[in-house]
Parts: C-alpha cells; structure tokens; sequence
C-alpha cells in the first residue's frame, strides 16, 4: 500500500514495477554530519535536507504529482570540517561513485528522473558534476536544488555555515537541538574586506571551516528566531514544489 508519504523504500518489489514511470520523479535528500558550532547539532544539514525533501514530496503528491521521497545521503563531501571533532566524510571520489551507484540502481526501476535536495554546500560542486555523468551513464534526467546561504543583517552576505538562516531553520524543525545560549558570531573581518578574493566575488579560494574560527561558524546566528525559520522553509518549498511539474516534463531541447 503506498502511504502519503511516498517513500520509495516503503514499497515492495510489486509496487516498484507497478507505481513508478519513466516521468516519476525520484527526491534524494543530501546533506551531512559535521560540526555546526556549539549550538546546532551535527545533524544540522541532514535534518534541513530531509524535512525539506519530505514536505516536497507529500506537497507534490497532493497536488496530483508523481514525487517519491528517496532515503536520505548522510556520509557525503564534509571534509572541509575534517579538523573538528564530530565530522564524518567521504573522499571525493568515494562520495561521487556511491551516488553513480544510486543512480544505477535508479536505473534499474521505471524511474527516469531524480532530482537531488541539495542543504550542505559542501556538496554542491561534485553533484553538479553527477547531474552530467548520471545523463550520461544510464540515460537519467538529473536535477539539483542546492539551499542558497542567505545572510543575516550583521553578516555581510557571509552567512554560509551556522548563522542566522541555517540556525532559525533549526529553531523552527527541532528547537530540542538547539542551544541558543552558546550561539556566538564568527564572520571572518578579512573576507568581508576582501575586494576580490571571496565568497560570491571573483576569485574563490579553498578553504577550511577552522581557517575562520575556531568553532568552524561562519555567521552570526544570535539573532536567529524560529518565525524567520518556519518563513524560510515555507518560502523553499513552495519553491520546489512549483517547480515539480516542469521537472516531471522537461526535455532540454530535442526537436
């Protein structure tokens, strides 16, 4: 019996054959477990990725869609947080060949397109990199919707790890994990007077969460409320779920 929630690994065998189509879209929430300041919970990125995901998927379905909510990837590309205790990654390359993996198992089903919710940004590069390689390999139409770091007042667009956003997130989807009375700012002065080297300037750089503070925060969460939290994840999954029907149809241009 399919449920409400749409949870592919709910169905049998029988069902696999029977309820996906080759326009069934596969939701694969990616995020992470890595420290997070002393605030938020290692958790932070999975829990985002997975409530966002699920909310998708039953929103979808209600509306008539044809989403199914894939189990979530934890152990993914953390490793910029390798220096703090708590943090558990996978190597590029192992990361980027567990999800060929998925997608030839995806492969395997009626299913055709996936689209991959994307809450730690650590992640991003190298799935935008599989989108291509899953298109290539088994013929998938692949997708990302990556959470866009959003900045706090006091944080000069610097608000990437642990800051306002991500911590008024946690504040409205699991406030018992969150311990406001430890949040403390951390927006690194020299990026922010960075003219050319930066986060959203002209050159990038690599870096390592611990090359901006100690606690590996890059923000300043203190000013972080559990309302702004509840108006972000509305605001993002409305988002995705509009976008669903034009996922489930889309064809880059063949004539």
């Amino acid at each position: 019996m399919i449920g409400p929630d749409r949870r592919f690994s709910d169905l049998s065998t029988a069902e696999v054959e029977s309820a996906l189509s080759r326009d069934s879209v596969m939701v694969l929430p990616t995020g992470a477990i890595e420290p997070h300041g002393p605030h938020l919970p290692l958790s932070t990125d999975l829990t985002v990725a997975e409530a966002l995901s699920a909310e998708v998927v039953r929103r979808s379905a209600a509306e008539g869609h044809d989403a199914w909510l894939l189990p979530a990837l934890g152990y993914t590309k953390s490793d910029e947080h390798a220096r703090l205790p708590g943090a558990m990654w996978l190597r590029a390359s192992t990361f980027f060949e567990t999800v060929v993996d998925i997608g030839a198992a995806i492969a395997a089903t009626p299913a055709r397109r996936l689209l991959f919710v994307n809450c730690h940004g650590g992640n991003s590069a190298l799935l935008e990199v599989l989108l291509r390689e899953l298109r290539r390999r088994f013929d998938l139409q692949t997708f990302i919707v990556s959470a866009p770091p959003i900045a706090g007042e006091s944080e000069h667009g610097l608000g990437i790890h642990a800051g306002w956003a991500e911590t008024s997130m946690m504040l409205h989807l699991r406030p018992d994990l969150v311990d406001m009375s430890v949040a403390e700012s951390a927006v690194p002065k020299p990026v922010v007077d960075s003219t050319h080297v930066g986060f959203g300037k002209l050159i990038k750089f690599g870096w390592l969460s611990t090359d901006f503070a100690e606690s590996g925060v890059v923000g300043d969460p203190t000013g972080a409320n559990a309302e702004i939290g509840a108006q972000l994840f509305e605001t993002r999954v409305g988002e995705i779920v509009a976008a669903l029907p034009e996922i489930a149809s889309f064809n880059p241009g063949r004539i």
